[in-house]
């Protein structure tokens, strides 16, 4: 791609939950070897939402930032990716709209596909900067991961938002051409209507991930991508971190290099300090694992780096990306450590009590505790309309 039509992520942010799930807090509980998930499955703990904070709060809250460092001028698009909908005609990002003052020129929409809609809402974002260098576009990755209690997949929930700021001449990692893209009918995840929690087919899953690694990264060759030694590093989806490495050793092996777990850790390693501790953020995790490398690796400047953007049902997609000079002057690292080290641990009876919280359907006014120490809250629902306040 030339350098005068250079776009990518030109900021990036996110934002947690108020409170924190230990996964010793979660064995102890259910009697299961501690080892099954530090080292299993690679998680260490997970985020829980507060009875005030949904995909708004957190979404508003990691888009602040960028707005306070950048401004609203020039942003006329917010394009929101989530599977956790709070409504099935309006967008979630009206809602972000509104909290953060962006002005009534904007457009604004909401897109869903499993984990995967975040990175669409990057690619449309970077045509509509390719079409009008002047403006940016927010995209605003937000979920929470919710299981049943005490069953296979409770043990890698979670909850995130990420922002990311896309633009012309990006401070962060310039996105290039061309992305690998692949889709697969398949039933390995899935979420009706009229379930809050999603339905899993575990094994199914992994195996139609590893497909889909597969498919887009021939696709990507074909397309006349970089070649696997490359790249300095891989940001994959994460439903839990060892699913990254499953995904990693996959590629390896399908590009016929057989693996090297030495070369696996230096590919993926940096990648999953926040997922490990946040736990499954569904649209966000990807670029979670970039907001961590960025953070701890050194310094990337001119390298490639790979993503592999995967959600069930199934759609992928495998793009690189480069990070340019400079980018480590306009990092978060603080802020993002913060973020999770801010997280107040709870014990699993709380736990319990805030995954079985809902709001009655019957119109209501019902009003939430508060219980988060953000910018943004979840105030109540009344008249069936979702009330939202900024502190």
């Amino acid at each position: 791609m030339a350098d005068d039509r250079a776009t990518g992520i030109h900021d990036l942010s996110f934002a947690t939950t108020e409170f924190v799930l230990e996964h010793t807090v979660l064995a102890e509980h259910n009697g299961t070897d501690i080892g099954k998930y530090h080292h299993g499955i690679g998680q260490r703990s997970m985020s829980v939402p507060a009875a005030d904070e949904d995909i708004v709060t957190m979404a508003a809250t990691a888009a602040l930032p960028i707005v306070e460092r950048h401004g609203s001028d020039g942003i006329r698009t917010v394009i929101l990716a989530t599977e956790s909908s709070i409504d099935q005609a309006k967008s979630a990002g009206i809602y972000v709209h509104t909290l953060l003052g962006l002005p009534s020129a904007t457009r604004v929409v909401e897109l869903k596909q499993a984990c995967y809609a975040a990175t669409a809402a990057l690619q449309f974002a970077i045509g509509l900067v390719r079409r009008d260098p002047a403006q940016r576009v927010l995209v605003i990755a937000t979920d929470v991961s919710k299981y049943e209690l005490d069953s296979p997949g409770e043990a890698t929930q979670g909850a995130a938002a990420v922002a990311m700021l896309v633009g012309a001449d990006p401070a962060l990692v310039r996105v290039e051409e061309p992305s690998g893209v692949f889709t697969a009918d398949v039933m390995d995840f899935w979420r009706p209507n009229y379930r809050e929690a999603a339905l899993v087919d575990g094994q199914e899953s992994i195996g139609a991930y590893l497909l889909a690694v597969q498919g887009s990264w021939k696709d990507y060759t074909e397309q006349g991508g970089r070649g696997l030694d490359e790249f300095a590093a891989f940001c994959y989806h994460q439903p839990f971190t060892k699913m990254a490495y499953k995904a990693h050793r996959q590629l390896l092996n399908y590009c016929g290099h057989g693996v090297d777990e030495d070369r696996v850790t230096r590919d993926l390693g940096p990648t999953t300090a926040y997922n490990n501790v946040i736990g499954n953020s569904y649209t966000a995790s990807v670029y979670l694992a970039l907001a961590a490398l960025l953070d701890q690796a050194d310094d990337l400047t001119g390298q490639a780096i790979g993503f592999l953007s995967y959600g069930s049902g199934s759609v992928a997609e495998f793009f690189a990306g480069t990070a340019v000079p400079g980018y480590r002057d306009r990092l978060r690292t603080e802020a993002h450590r913060a973020a999770i080290d801010r997280r107040t641990p709870v014990d699993y009876a709380r736990y319990r009590g805030l995954h079985e919280h809902s709001f009655p359907a019957d119109g209501g006014d019902h009003r939430t505790p508060a219980e988060t120490t953000g910018p943004f809250r979840l105030a109540a629902v009344r008249d069936h309309k979702r009330i939202y306040e900024t502190r």
